[in-house]
């Protein structure tokens, strides 16, 4: 073997033993890391929770587990109580096993009527007169009843009156009160309700389109009942309560 080629061999192996060393010294360092590393407990999602979730409802469901990690993996604004979550709504959705944060929340005025809606509810807006709306009179959170007067045939006289939907939830209310002058009857404005994706959406839309006049009704605060369905017409409102006598005198007029 000559003196190069000597040479070159032990430089070799000199970087191997190096490197060797090298690996031993890291993997030492890690073991080491990892034993002096503190653990915490964090919150995670048990399945995957949907935008619009109450944060009380977590706790609720059971839809959180507990999970030991290294402090270190420690998403920033991770929860240490569910009880953080309490008067919060997610405005992301969290998949499972993902650590809860807080940044995945928001609180209810953030959100606005999203704070409010859920499942198969929907917002609409009705522009209307101050009059239609109860304008200054009802307010954010109350139940309103919607009366409308439907056509049901050709003549001038071929209408019948009858609620179209009642309990609707009022989202937000009309800014203005009647007999203010922006809020006068012939300027529009406007109600938001929480409505049914189906039937209610529906009726109340067919009756402010199609209708020759609708208005809101304010249902009681407690304790609101709701009286048997009916529909009023020309003949129910001109014979209602007056006897077959008084009727003999008018012609075409029976019951």
């Amino acid at each position: 073997m000559t003196y190069r080629l000597r040479n070159i061999v032990i430089a070799v192996g000199l970087a191997l033993v190096a490197a060797l060393l090298t690996t031993f010294y890291v993997a030492n360092y890690k073991r080491h890391v990892r034993q002096t590393e503190h653990t915490v407990t964090v919150y995670v999602a048990k399945r995957d929770i949907p935008v619009g979730t109450a944060g009380a409802d977590l706790a609720k469901h059971n839809w959180l587990t507990t999970q030991d990690v290294v402090q270190r993996t420690v998403a920033p604004g991770a929860i240490s109580d569910p009880d953080q979550l309490h008067n919060l709504i997610t405005t992301q959705p969290i998949y499972t096993g993902e650590q809860v944060t807080l940044r995945r929340f928001a609180n209810h005025a953030e959100l606005g009527v999203l704070s409010q809606l859920h499942g198969t509810l929907r917002a609409i807006a009705l522009p209307g007169t101050a009059e239609q709306l109860l304008a200054g009179t009802v307010h954010d959170g109350d139940h309103v009843d919607m009366l409308a007067n439907l056509k049901t045939g050709d003549c001038s006289t071929c209408f019948a009156t009858r609620m179209v939907a009642r309990g609707v939830l009022v989202l937000t209310a009309p800014t203005t009160s009647i007999g203010d002058k922006v809020g006068s009857s012939q300027t529009s404005q406007s109600v938001v309700l929480a409505v049914s994706d189906s039937r209610e959406a529906q009726r109340i839309f067919y009756a402010v389109e199609n209708s020759a006049g609708w208005t809101l009704a304010l249902r009681p605060v407690a304790n609101a009942t709701d009286s048997s369905e009916d529909v009023e017409s020309i003949n129910s409102m001109v014979l209602a309560g007056v006897s077959k006598t008084n009727l003999s005198r008018y012609g075409g007029l029976s019951k």
